[in-house]
């Protein structure tokens, strides 16, 4: 079986609002692929083998309209021809504008409180972080209240919340807060998308691979902060002097060092649809593409729900 990728589309405001097959030849549509389209507009470029077009048009996959779509390597504003539906491309990567003073201020306080998290920090120290930003209680909160954790009552204050989400739920959320808190940048809700697909698909990864709980845990993490220094716009060596993580988590962001550090280098290339280069990763960690196919699909899944829950964003 032959490995595929999925590349988000953002609408002409820059949110996520579709995926487009990206593969070298032709897959297999197995069931996961084909379901995805019940949950998030899904698309397949001109040429694709009616073995494969057909089965994914039945399943409500759609043709993407080639005079529709633009590709973008730079956030593209508001001068948009009025004939584009689609961008594609790496344009959420590009150097951020300059952050505005409210801007800033959220990016750095969001920092500050994975910066406390990581290091344990008193419950009541994170409290005091989060009143300073509105943004990022209502975030928090409400995402406590989306996934049910409160067993049948509203959660209404940061305890609450801190509590019944745990240490290391805590964690993994501000990280993902992180990338949601950028109001004014209109990289954000793309940005958020494709690091929730990276993060959730190196842990996944990880679980393939045999490594443990904490390493699937490291895995995440190592995703998650691996595009930190896009988020900011400052070398990631610099953004991540401040922050407590694990060296091996360090290693793997800055020199694609050991077993994580190869999971990233596996994932950075199917974004970038290098599949020879993921099939020889593939190989050499012993994974079968249809087990990474499905963990693709797997990982979006996860996207959608972290966008929806994280920063209130619709796909429709």
């Amino acid at each position: 079986m032959n490995t595929f990728f999925l590349q988000l589309l953002a609408d002409r405001k820059g949110i996520p609002a579709g995926l487009v097959l990206a593969t070298r030849h032709p897959p297999e549509p197995a069931a996961p692929l084909l379901q995805l389209a019940a949950r998030f507009p899904c698309h397949y470029r001109a040429g694709l083998p009616s073995a494969c077009a057909t089965p994914l048009h039945n399943a409500g996959w759609r043709l993407l309209p080639a005079d529709r779509t633009m590709h973008a390597d730079a956030p593209p504003g508001a001068s948009l021809p009025p004939h584009v539906t689609w961008i594609e491309g790496t344009w959420a990567l590009a150097p951020p504008a300059r952050a505005t003073g409210k801007q800033s201020t959220s990016r750095a306080l969001a920092l500050e409180l994975v910066q406390r998290v990581n290091v344990d920090a008193d419950t009541h120290e994170i409290e005091e972080l989060l009143r300073r930003d509105p943004t990022l209680s209502y975030h928090l909160l409400r995402l406590v209240n989306s996934l049910g954790m409160g067993a049948g009552r509203k959660v209404t204050n940061f305890a609450q919340a801190i509590l019944l989400l745990g240490r290391q739920q805590l964690r993994r959320w501000l990280n993902l807060m992180l990338f949601a808190a950028s109001n004014g940048d209109e990289r954000s809700a793309m940005l958020l998308a494709r690091v929730s697909v990276r993060a959730r698909l190196m842990e996944l990864l990880a679980r393939a691979t045999g490594m443990d709980r904490l390493k699937q845990e490291l895995a995440f993490m190592t995703g998650m902060f691996s595009l930190l220094g896009v988020l900011f716009g400052a070398p990631l060596a610099e953004v991540l002097a401040p922050l407590a993580i694990a060296d091996v988590v360090q290693r793997a962001l800055l020199d694609r060092h050991g077993e994580l550090g190869k999971l990233l280098a596996l994932v950075e290339a199917a974004e970038s649809a290098d599949f020879d280069t993921v099939a020889a990763a593939l190989e050499e960690a012993q994974l079968a593409p249809g087990d990474f196919n499905a963990m693709v699909v797997e990982a979006n899944l996860w996207m959608l729900g972290v966008t929806g829950n994280v920063a209130g964003s619709t796909h429709g």
